[in-house]
């Protein structure tokens, strides 16, 4: 189980007056729980409280250029993008292109503070329909470019045979179920904070669900050597494993870079690869993935 922390630590964390955690308990603004008449407060929600609401960023004198030798990818990690990174250095020698896992979140924080040129990111929206926009409007005052990467299944991922007969998000309140989950900030793990709340299950009521890990790949390897039952993940890695697979929905993965490094001619051929017959026959070999519209910018929908 996350901790709790009270409201005199919450002030010690914050620095401010054990008042002021109560006015923004009790104007809704601060995120806390009321258990046997006393306020307590998840730390990890208020550390993403603090996060979310932080407004007032350092000006950037200037973006980061990828000098037409090296690109630096950050954010969501995926079995694909892997294989495409290596398409690109295997492609164009004397160039290099190097990739940073912290998450779509992450990625998308490093891609405004300019250290990194490209961000891989999933973040699914309010409204469930559109991807990334919306965070990454939170971040840039000035819109990146979104280029698609693909679209990609995510879903459960179990033991193979699926011996706890895992059939729907909600099974996942089962009490012998262990989970392994991803970190906060990672698109993976906003899609299933959202399907447990939607179906009213808590996750500090399930076994594992502060039990993180950094990649896809590693959620699958969990299950794979038992000591995890289940977790979220994208169906290639059920795929590379033999493990069994429950989808959720299909996802939109983009690749986000900054309008000033947009056609410097590294991140064109990086791009490039995209519409490379490699890399489509990279897309049709693993399952889960449709690259119908991969290498495409996409647009919100109202503009």
């Amino acid at each position: 189980m996350q901790r709790l922390l009270s409201t005199k630590e919450v002030a010690e964390l914050l620095n401010i007056h054990e008042k002021m955690v109560y006015t923004l308990v009790a104007e809704k603004a601060m995120p806390a729980t009321k258990i046997a008449g006393k306020w307590l407060f998840p730390q990890y929600l208020i550390e993403q409280w603090v996060e979310n609401n932080t407004i007032n960023f350092p000006e950037n004198i200037r973006p980061l250029t990828s000098n037409q030798r090296l690109v630096v990818l950050a954010g969501s990690n995926d079995l694909l993008l892997d294989k495409t990174i290596t398409l690109f250095n295997r492609s164009f020698q004397g160039h290099l292109a190097v990739f940073g896992n912290i998450g779509s979140l992450g990625g998308v924080q490093a891609l405004r503070n300019n250290l990194c040129h490209i961000a891989a990111s999933h973040l699914i929206q309010d409204d469930e329909t559109e991807y990334n926009f919306q965070f990454a409007a939170q971040e840039f005052d000035t819109m990146p470019v979104v280029v698609n990467f693909c679209r990609r299944l995510q879903g459960l991922i179990f033991r193979k045979h699926n011996p706890l007969e895992i059939l729907s998000i909600t099974d996942l309140g089962h009490p012998n179920l262990r989970l392994v989950n991803r970190s906060l900030g990672t698109g993976t793990r906003l899609l299933l904070d959202r399907e447990l709340q939607k179906h009213g299950i808590r996750g500090d009521k399930i076994t594992g669900y502060d039990y993180e890990v950094a990649r896809h790949m590693d959620v699958g390897l969990e299950v794979l050597a038992g000591r995890a039952d289940v977790g979220p993940g994208i169906e290639a890695v059920a795929g590379a494993l033999d493990l069994g697979f429950l989808p959720l929905r299909w996802e939109r993965f983009d690749l986000l870079v900054s309008k000033e490094v947009f056609f410097e001619q590294a991140i064109q051929s990086f791009f490039g690869v995209l519409q490379s017959e490699p890399f489509k026959e990279a897309g049709r070999t693993i399952p889960g993935y449709d690259l119908n519209q991969a290498g495409k910018i996409v647009f919100q929908e109202y503009q």
